[in-house]
This record gives structure tokens, sequence and C-alpha cells, in this order.
């Protein structure tokens, strides 16, 4: 099979470039599309408020009455897309970051729920309405891999290490 992103004639080394935009589009987004796999084998994509943990691995708050946490509980191997059109020009030459992760959860009273609180509060204030109802908790994204697209002709493969995430 012919590898689109790195065919073997015009393989397109990761550089610092491409792991500044990755880490930028890391910490400049507030939400992102989650995609999971449902009990009965077909795809679901949502979008999810999103954020960084204090060790920099990417998370959300989550309610367990949504059908996207249900499907992570039964098999948390997701993914995540980051990146936003901008007002102007042709949507896909925006950068965008697409992360393969796998997802735990840090439910109320376990170890580390409110230290995960506070600082998701600082970047999600208004989620301080519902942040402490009995449903809801962190999913914390452990990162396998990362595809960047950086616009026309700039798609590179990334490691958690290249994106500076905790591994």
């Amino acid at each position: 099979m012919t590898d689109p992103i790195r065919p073997a004639q015009t393989i397109r080394p990761t550089d610092d470039e491409a792991r500044g935009m990755a880490r930028d589009l890391l910490t400049r987004a507030r939400f992102a599309a989650l995609a999971v796999g449902l009990a009965d084998g077909t795809p679901m994509v949502t979008r999810v408020a999103f954020g960084l943990s204090p060790e920099g691995a990417p998370l959300t708050l989550v309610s367990d009455l949504s059908a996207h946490t249900g499907a992570l509980r039964a098999s948390p191997a997701c993914s995540l897309l980051l990146g936003e059109p901008g007002p102007k020009g042709d949507p896909l030459t925006h950068p965008r970051l697409t992360l393969q992760a796998t997802a735990r959860f840090v439910g109320k009273g376990e170890q580390g729920h409110d230290t995960l609180a506070a600082h998701y509060l600082t970047d999600h204030p208004k989620a301080r309405i519902y942040i402490g109802f009995a449903d809801f908790g962190f999913a914390l994204f452990s990162v396998r891999a990362g595809h960047l697209n950086g616009g026309f002709g700039k798609a590179f493969r990334l490691t958690a290490a290249d994106m500076g995430l905790p591994g």
C-alpha cells in the first residue's frame, strides 16, 4: 500500500516547524472533534471541550450520560481533531492536527481529580456550572501519534515526544 503522507520517493521528515505548529494547535485549542467507535461498530464524532492537564496531557470533561463517554469506556481507542478554518480562504489550507489516542478516566473522589478540575477551570471557566455534577469526570488522553496537516504540501507524522506530550 502506498503511504500518502510519506511516499518512498518524497519522504518529508518531521522538522521543528511542524513540531512548533503542532504544539501551538495543542496549546491554543479550547475544543476538538472526538471520534469514537460505538458498540454496533459505527463511528461517531462529537465536539468536546479540550484542554491540557498540568502535565501537558490532552483532556476533556465528559458526562457519563453521553454516548461518546460510554463508547470510550467500552473501547478507549479514539481520535481527536484540533484546528479550525480561519475567517477567509480555503478551509483546507488552515492547519489541523489529528491525535490518535487512548482515553482513561479520572472521576470525582479519585486521585488527581481536584487538581485537574482547578486547572481545567482556568481555561474553561463556564464549566464551573456543571463540573460538580455527579455524572461528570475527566477523560485524559494518552497520545500514540499525531498527523499534522499544516496546509497544502505540509503533512507530517509526529510522535508524542515531537508534540511535547507526556509519554
